[in-house]
């Protein structure tokens, strides 16, 4: 059957804000300045000032957010950087790719971000990293986070690329935007993200201003000035099309917001109360910006089963993420046992992503909502 109902609907999105994306791009193309042009600083210059942070340097891509951080901390080959099991690849690989070693902390149940009840037994005298990530769209409790880097002397990458816009609501932190409050905050700006572009993209933010400098240096070859490298850089920039669409984007983010809010709210609704369903549960010190509205089923069985019946009455899901990272075949070489890690296990067999995305209306949801209903009844 032909999909009705997509995971994200980028399509509709651009036709909503195609008299403003298409100016913003031949303005570049006027222009002809592709690389490191006006709009790049411009829009480094509005995320920093919705984010509340000091200083943003805009590079290639999510992965490469990981990296240049990483590098700016001066994390050496063997140092021991702690990541989240149940998590997409990025920030594990980019760890490895530096000769560090990731290590694995297996997932909450409820709001399947990192448990951060089992981090300080992950904590070795190799260990100098804690890398956060904010799942799906909503917060790791970061006041407990900074408090055991506090404790071990360690630094924490907030990875936000699934939480942009997403803010602390209680304690030490609140009113501070997701990815301000560590040492560095990263993002991705790849198409499906809450803010995206319409190829790659990515940023890095920080609060100090020398460690963002340093950033900004190590994603332009190490230099300050042209041909004075001062530091082994790399090339991670984000071009000047991406950047003016991006700086558009970034002006309806709260109102991506609040619709994505909106539909989560109806998807609860009328979800609620499902048997062998559950509705992703909200941690109370943070809003949800919901990236992903992620159901989680009995089995794999009935997950398996719901998926296909979606499917084939026109309905998109996905399914993140299907395997742990220690299972993984690339990192099978760290040494963990298969078995390790029951929750992220666990969740990898249950969990369904349904359709969320800035152009989701009440009446679609309700219509994605009846065929679940329906759906469960014949599994």
């Amino acid at each position: 059957m032909e999909t009705k109902y997509q995971i994200v609907d980028l399509q509709s999105q651009y036709q909503r804000l195609k008299s403003e994306i298409d100016p913003a791009i031949q303005q570049v193309l006027n222009d002809s300045n592709f690389i490191n042009g006006r709009q790049v600083k411009q829009f480094a210059n509005e995320l920093a000032s919705y984010l509340n942070c000091k200083h943003v340097t805009p590079c290639a891509n999510g992965t490469d957010a990981l990296q240049i951080a990483f590098m700016a901390l001066d994390l050496q080959a063997g140092d021991e950087v702690i990541v989240p099991a149940f998590n997409y690849i990025a920030a594990a690989e980019t760890a490895a790719l530096l000769q560090l070693k990731p290590v694995f902390v297996d997932a909450d149940p409820d709001s399947f971000n990192i448990d951060i009840s089992k981090i300080e037994q992950a904590i070795g005298p190799k260990t100098k990293a804690i890398v956060p990530v904010h799942l799906f769209g909503q917060a790791t409790d970061m006041e407990l986070v900074m408090a055991i880097a506090e404790q071990y002397k360690l630094y924490v990458v907030e990875d936000n690329a699934q939480a942009i816009g997403a803010q602390i609501i209680s304690g030490k932190y609140s009113g501070s935007m997701l990815g301000t409050i560590g040492d560095i905050g990263t993002t991705s700006f790849f198409p499906s993200k809450n803010l995206g572009c319409m190829g790659d993209g990515g940023a890095v933010y920080t609060n100090d201003l020398k460690l963002g400098e340093k950033m900004q240096m190590i994603a332009n070859h190490g230099q300050k000035l042209k041909y004075q490298y001062e530091l082994v850089g790399s090339n991670s920039r984000l071009d000047t099309l991406q950047a003016a669409i991006l700086g558009v984007k970034l002006r309806h983010l709260p109102a991506f917001t609040q619709t994505r809010q909106a539909a989560a709210a109806t998807y609860d609704q009328l979800l609620r109360g499902i048997e062998r369903l559950e509705i992703p549960f909200r941690v109370p010190y943070s809003t949800h910006v919901f990236h992903q509205y992620t159901i989680k089923l009995s089995t794999l069985e009935v997950r398996n089963g719901l998926k296909k019946y979606l499917n084939d009455h026109g309905v998109q899901s996905m399914i993140y993420y299907p395997q742990s990272l220690h299972r993984q075949v690339g990192y099978l070489y760290l040494g963990y046992n298969t078995s390790e890690f029951p929750v992220a296990n666990g969740l990898s067999e249950r969990v369904l992503s349904l359709p969320m995305h800035s152009e989701l209306t009440e009446n679609q949801v309700a219509e994605i909502c009846s065929l679940i209903q329906s759906g469960m009844k014949t599994l």
